[in-house]
C-alpha cells in the first residue's frame, strides 16, 4: 500500500469538476486567452457563482464590484485565477465522510484558517495565492484516510489529543506514510504545480528538502497557528501540545515573534469568516 496506488484508486471519487482541469491545462499550456478561460468557467454555473462571490470578497480587497467573469480574470490574472477556481470547487469534492470521524464545517474552517494564515505569513506578494491553496489543501490526505480507512483513522484521531506529532507517528506505524504524503500525491495527480504539492508533502518535516525548506516552513508555521485558532477535528486538544516543537522551530527559522503571531491571528480570524462564507 502506497500513496500513489491509493490516490489512483480513489481519484474518480475525489475529483475536481471537469472545468477546473480544463482551466489548469489551458493555463499550463501558456496559450490561454481570457476569452477561452471565460468560456470554460461560464460552462459551469455553480463555479461561476462561487468564483464571482470569492472575487468580490474583502479578502482580495479589489476596489469596485466585479460583476463579470471576464473582469475577474483580467484583475486577478491567470495563475491566481487557477487558485481561485480550485478554492471555489474543493469544498464540494469530498462527500460522504462519516461525521463520527470529522465535522466537515470544522475541517474546512481549519483548512481555510491554514490557507489564510499561510498567505499572511509569506513575504512574497506574487506567491500569496499559492500559499493560500497549499494551506487550504494541506489536510486533504486525511480526508482520503477517513473515507477509505475509517477504523484506522479513528485510532489516529485518538492520538491527536497528544499533539500532531503523535498522530503522524501513528500514521507511519499503521500505513507506512503520512496524510501529508497522501495529500501531496492527490494534488500531484490533480496536476497542481510542484511548488504547491511539494509544500504539502514536506509540511511535517520542512527541513528535509532544501529547495522547499522555506515554503514548507511557512506552511508548517501557518498550520500550527491555525491549530491554535481552529483545530481540524472535534477531538479534545491539549494547548500545551497543540504547538509542536517542530512548529516552534519553523517560527524561529522564519523570525516569527510572539507579537507577529498575535497580529497574524487577529487578522486571520477576520479574514477566515469572509473566505468561509465565500467558498463554502
Amino acid at each position: 500500500m502506497d500513496p500513489c496506488t491509493i490516490v489512483t484508486n480513489v481519484r474518480s471519487i475525489f475529483s475536481l469538476p471537469d472545468a477546473v482541469f480544463r482551466i489548469n491545462d489551458l493555463i499550463d499550456s501558456g496559450e490561454a486567452t481570457n476569452t477561452e478561460l471565460e468560456r470554460i468557467i461560464l460552462s459551469d454555473p455553480a463555479l461561476t457563482a462561487k468564483l464571482l462571490k470569492f472575487a468580490n470578497s474583502t479578502y482580495f480587497g479589489f476596489s469596485g464590484k466585479i460583476e463579470t467573469v471576464m473582469k475577474a480574470i483580467s484583475i486577478v490574472g491567470h495563475k491566481e485565477l487557477r487558485n481561485l477556481v480550485i478554492a471555489s470547487s474543493v469544498t464540494t469534492t469530498f462527500k460522504g465522510i462519516s461525521p463520527n470521524l470529522v465535522n466537515m464545517d470544522m475541517f474546512w474552517n481549519h483548512s481555510i484558517t491554514s490557507g489564510v494564515t499561510a498567505r499572511l505569513l509569506t513575504s512574497s506578494v506574487d506567491s500569496r495565492e499559492r500559499f493560500f491553496i497549499a494551506g487550504l489543501l494541506h489536510d486533504v490526505g486525511r480526508l482520503i484516510l477517513f473515507s477509505q480507512f475509517p477504523k484506522e483513522s479513528a485510532k489516529i484521531l485518538h492520538c491527536l489529543n497528544q499533539g500532531e506529532d503523535a498522530a503522524i507517528q501513528e500514521e507511519r506505524k499503521i500505513f507506512g506514510f503520512t496524510n501529508a504524503q497522501l495529500g501531496a500525491e492527490l494534488l500531484k495527480q490533480w496536476k497542481l504545480p510542484p511548488n504547491i504539492w511539494k509544500m504539502v508533502e514536506y509540511q511535517s518535516d520542512p527541513m528535509k528538502n532544501e529547495e522547499y525548506q522555506s515554503d514548507a516552513s511557512t506552511l508548517c508555521a501557518a498550520i500550527s497557528i491555525a491549530n491554535y485558532i481552529q483545530p481540524c477535528t472535534n477531538q479534545p486538544i491539549n494547548l500545551e501540545t497543540a504547538i509542536s516543537d517542530r512548529a516552534l522551530k519553523t517560527w524561529s527559522y522564519l523570525g516569527l515573534t510572539a507579537e507577529i503571531v498575535e497580529s497574524v491571528i487577529t487578522v486571520a480570524k477576520l479574514q477566515v469568516i469572509e473566505v468561509f462564507n465565500a467558498i463554502h
